[in-house]
């Protein structure tokens, strides 16, 4: 990585928002959770501009799965938030052109319309993901008619809960290995390697995609980040829990994942 980009990271991460809106939105969520159908997420989505802005996606987890979280409960979609959104969008800001909102994000239902507003969503733990009829129904005409989906934070066994339900939104998917000679890696930084480890279990990171019609010469619509979890490594940049260059690589997948769909 050149000189000129490894200090524009670190301007990003040094000028982040400062910390006491995160708490101040943090705390708003906690206070309203009265389990996952008691949070007012009117209150904590930022209203539609036209601007981008970060859409991450709700779901009731896996029944079997509990613990801590709001109201009691770990909801696995809300990993990470909302620092690793924060942070994230504070960089696309820093590093392109695009000017996104990053000031606040956005939390929708899989099957909410106001979906459609929206080019890019983002799924952490899908290895915990449910799904209705409806919602897979609706998932799939988002994906058919433009829209672009990162799935991240998952790893070993959960790997297969996640084929299933890509399977219920899209039955004649093909999940396929993506190689570092993919555009979506050459998009804004040249990743010419995609030697990742979990950022915990050490597990060798894998890259798999959907393309549109199962042809990998038309546009890229999932982009998956098996045994990885970048949006940790976003949450955690400004902390010192995360090594700098482990923060920078997930940065760099996340805005060439932006740009590629943005784009294409």
């Amino acid at each position: 990585m050149s000189g000129r980009v490894a200090w524009a990271l670190l301007l990003g991460l040094l000028t982040i928002l400062p910390a006491e809106p995160l708490a101040a939105q943090s705390r708003r969520m906690r206070e309203g959770a009265r389990g996952a159908q008691g949070i007012d997420f009117d209150e904590l989505n930022i209203p539609y501009n036209g601007r981008f802005t970060f859409v991450r996606l709700r779901f009731d987890p896996l029944p079997e799965y509990g613990g801590r979280g709001w109201g009691g409960r770990d909801l696995k979609w809300d990993h990470d938030y909302p620092r690793a959104e924060r942070h994230f969008t504070k960089i696309l800001d820093e590093i392109t052109s695009l000017g996104p909102n990053f000031d606040g994000s956005v939390i929708l239902s899989v099957d909410d319309p106001e979906l459609f507003k929206y080019p890019v969503a983002y799924m952490s733990e899908p290895g915990f993901w449910t799904l209705t009829v409806e919602e897979a129904a609706s998932l799939r005409d988002y994906l058919l008619k433009g829209g672009f989906m990162i799935f991240d934070d998952f790893a070993s066994r959960h790997w297969f809960n996640f084929e299933d339900r890509m399977l219920e939104v899209l039955p004649e998917a093909r999940i396929v290995e993506l190689d570092a000679s993919h555009p979506i890696f050459h998009s804004f930084f040249e990743i010419n390697s995609l030697d990742h480890t979990h950022p915990y279990y050490g597990l060798r990171s894998v890259f798999y995609g959907i393309f549109e019609g199962n042809d990998p010469e038309k546009r890229l619509m999932v982009i998956a980040n098996y045994n990885n979890d970048i949006g940790e490594s976003w949450e955690w940049s400004d902390a010192g829990y995360i090594p700098i260059e482990l923060s920078n690589e997930a940065y760099k997948l996340g805005v060439n994942y932006i740009v590629y769909a943005m784009t294409h």
